[in-house]
């Protein structure tokens, strides 16, 4: 059994393991040797989550699952097949998890106080008249250079 909330769990008998050849670098031991893992889990057979929480987790994986429910994940970190099952289960531990977790509740919106908007306006007007000064200065420096 795989635990996934404190009052949810699976049961390994619902994973699907095969073991396919890792991609990237590592010479030959690359082409002999299948230590990567596809770990398959079919969500919607599932008899122990919650239908919200499958709803979430289909949500959550996005593009691992697949048109029928499936979930694949894909692990290759690890040169042994064991540490690589491993994983592959963390991960689904972990995805669960967050898809057991309450949603946040929605935000409310509002809107910025007179008092804040007052005082942003003095602040914008203040910035406004300093650049208009800078600029004048600038401008009459210019002038000055022209003229010799």
């Amino acid at each position: 059994m795989v635990f996934i909330a404190p009052h949810y769990q699976i049961s390994e008998s619902e994973f699907a393991f095969k073991a396919v050849r890792a991609s990237g670098p590592g010479g030959q031991n690359v082409n002999k040797v299948s230590n990567a893992v596809e770990l398959r889990f079919d969500i919607w057979a599932n008899q122990t989550l919650p239908f919200a929480i499958k709803q979430r987790l289909v949500t959550l994986a996005g593009r691992r699952v697949n048109d029928e429910g499936v979930l694949v994940i894909f692990a290759q970190e690890f040169r042994s097949l064991e540490r690589n099952k491993a994983q592959a289960i963390d991960r689904l531990v972990r995805l669960c998890e967050r898809a057991a977790a309450p949603p946040p509740p929605p935000r409310i919106a509002t809107k910025p106080s007179f008092g804040s908007m007052v005082r942003n306006r003095v602040s914008k007007n203040k910035q406004s008249a300093l650049k208009q000064i800078r600029a004048s200065g600038k401008k009459a420096f210019k002038d000055d250079q022209d003229q010799d």
